[in-house]
């Protein structure tokens, strides 16, 4: 399997929160020889190992799960109402396809929603969760039963990977799946250039970041790490809707941003600023208060504080299923992380003075 087709097969296969197995094996299959180890844990984050054995320990990482949602009720007509797994958007549902994931198959269903003619418009409203269901052709419960959907099954939105312009990608779950393939080809170019690095590197795919950094903090207390790259979508604030006073002033073909926030190691962010410069990789910066809300803060956090910087990508609306990220920007921040891995020394004291 080629880059590109990779790109297209993860991007497009479905990996809820609490239910990325699917997608981490696709990831797997495809980093697997590039790695001369692997690791998989009891929630499914995955982990391909280079170099193991070495005393200094490096992490890249990103997030492998994307926004979904549970069947919540099922009542006598058979409309399934729902509850979030994950951050997601009731506002965007009405109309849109759904995969319904049973244990065996995928059945279609769609977000149903009453036409213009018979609301009253002076008193629409934005819909809320209690609002929005799903119609999957049944009439009755028995009826959605018997297609092996029940309180609990997982549905994602359906919609997949294109290009725009040629120039951007544009489809849902780019946050973060786009992080595990651009953390997938820092490990193809490792491999390809012959590099032997001197310390043992863990490329990262964690699971369930969408409800609280889960995976990441399970997979940072064992693997114990030195120093941690991750990498996530962040906002592009410049279409309209968007204040950057308040949300920063981060835009699509500009380059990676690079997080300033009490979560990130000034060390480590200054060192990857330097590798940016020196190799005249375009980069933004970006400003966060008391958390990045990404996988940094449980690889800062979590255990006794591993030295960790965020590289983000920008991306346009986020959590729907139109996420927006520039092609030029993707390859940047996998340059970036490349260059600074070559840096790494693997006896670095990261601390602000001792």
């Amino acid at each position: 399997m080629n880059a590109n087709e990779f790109l297209y097969s993860y991007l497009n296969n479905a990996s809820p929160t609490g239910f990325e197995a699917s997608g981490q094996k696709i990831w797997l299959d495809y980093i697997q020889p590039f790695i001369d180890e692997k690791i998989i844990d009891t929630y499914g984050t995955a982990v391909g190992v280079i170099n193991p054995g070495q005393p200094y320990k490096v992490v890249i990482e990103a997030h492998a799960d994307e926004i979904s949602w549970f069947v919540n009720y099922i009542d006598d007509n058979g409309y399934l109402f729902l509850r979030r797994n994950g951050g997601s958007d009731a506002l965007i549902a009405p109309s849109m396809r759904a995969n319904i994931h049973t244990k065996d198959k995928v059945v279609k269903g769609i977000f149903g929603w009453p036409a213009i003619h018979v609301r009253d418009i002076a008193k629409d409203k934005a819909p809320s969760i209690s609002d929005i269901f799903i119609d999957c052709g049944a009439s009755n419960k028995k009826e959605v039963e018997e297609m092996g959907i029940h309180v609990g099954t997982v549905v994602t939105f359906e919609d997949g990977l294109m290009e725009l312009n040629g120039k951007y990608l544009v489809g849902r779950a780019l946050d973060n799946r786009i992080g595990g393939y651009m953390i997938a080809e820092v490990a193809r170019r490792l491999k390809e250039n012959n590099i032997t690095l001197p310390y043992t590197l863990y490329v990262v795919n964690s699971v369930q970041e969408e409800i609280g950094l889960r995976g990441a903090e399970m997979i940072v207390r064992r693997l114990k790490p030195d120093l941690a790259f991750i990498t996530d979508v962040t906002h592009d604030t410049q279409s309209p809707m968007y204040n950057k006073k308040t949300q920063g002033d981060m835009a699509c073909g500009k380059g990676p941003v690079i997080c300033y926030g009490p979560a990130v190691q000034n060390n480590v962010r200054d060192f990857i600023i330097e590798i940016a410069e020196e190799n005249k990789i375009d980069f933004q910066r970006q400003a966060v208060s008391r958390s990045t809300g990404t996988d940094t803060d449980s690889f800062a956090y979590a255990t006794e504080g591993v030295a960790s910087a965020l590289i983000s990508l920008p991306l346009k609306y986020m959590h729907t299923t139109v996420e927006t990220i520039a092609k030029d920007d993707m390859n940047a921040v996998i340059d970036l992380i490349y260059q600074c891995l070559l840096k790494v020394k693997g006896n670095e004291d990261w601390r602000y003075f001792n």
